[in-house]
């Protein structure tokens, strides 16, 4: 584990988790819990996390997973028990440990565009290639040799190039793919909704290795830490960067301990 802003260290984050009235764990999904894979439907956390997790939980700590997937698709895959609460489709969803269900309305206009997005395309991609969200539409070329990827970013790159513009979308990369997304709402959204339900005493992290996650990291920063999730480091607002999926195991059962779940 390694420190990436000198202001703030691991050392007095673990003494206030250790002495806070209410702790909350946020975890992105894809490349934080589950490693990436080539069939998206098969991303399944690594070994022995769903269990950690899940006492993690039985010991006290809200759960949250923040995630750019749908979040019932998440709830199938991550295998924890109790299921913790999710944020899917980079906050446009919120799906509740009891199952509860919230799905923030889209504006025509964004319906149209996204419905625009995904016509365009016709039988240019194969359909395992184009996932279709509440809020976005994304494609995906994880497995392809850096030839292919290249030239299925270049197409829809053209295919898609006038919509941003027309819709109040937004076109933004992701590790593996390429998403066009509504506008005005990502993972921040989903942290700022969560520091406002807890009080100032509480013990917050949030636990994230895309681009997308930089938007959460953002939010934390000042109210809890931020942990970048990746094999290697990058520019990014975490605070904390780990290797998965050691790191990532070791961090999880220092909260455990400290919280008192063993």
């Amino acid at each position: 584990m390694k420190t990436l802003d000198s202001g703030t260290t691991y050392t007095p984050f673990i003494e206030r988790l250790a002495a806070a009235s209410e702790r909350v764990l946020m975890l992105d999904y894809d490349g934080t819990l589950a490693p990436f894979v080539v069939d998206r439907d098969l991303a399944f956390p690594y070994p022995g996390l769903p269990t950690l997790i899940g006492r993690i939980m039985q010991s006290g700590t809200r759960v949250v997973l923040i995630s750019g997937r749908p979040a019932r698709a998440v709830a199938q895959l991550s295998c924890i028990v109790p299921q913790p609460e999710i944020w899917g489709s980079h906050g446009l969803e919120r799906l509740h440990s009891n199952g509860t269900y919230e799905l923030i309305s889209l504006p025509r206009e964004q319906r149209e565009g996204l419905s625009e997005a995904i016509t365009v395309l016709h039988s240019e991609l194969p359909p395992d290639r184009v996932e279709a969200k509440p809020g976005s539409v994304a494609i995906h070329w994880r497995g392809l040799n850096s030839q292919k990827a290249d030239a299925v970013r270049t197409l829809v790159h053209s295919l898609w190039a006038d919509l941003p513009g027309k819709y109040p979308l937004e076109l933004l990369e992701f590790d593996g793919g390429l998403e066009l997304r509504v506008k005005g709402r990502d993972k921040g959204d989903a942290v700022r909704a969560i520091l406002a339900e807890v009080n100032s005493s509480s013990a917050l992290a949030y636990l994230g290795d895309d681009r997308t996650d930089e938007d959460a990291f953002r939010a934390i920063k000042g109210h809890g830490l931020g942990v970048l999730v990746r094999s290697e480091p990058r520019p990014t607002d975490a605070e904390v960067w780990l290797r998965p999926p050691q790191g990532l195991t070791q961090f999880l059962e220092d909260w455990l301990r400290i919280s008192g779940g063993e």
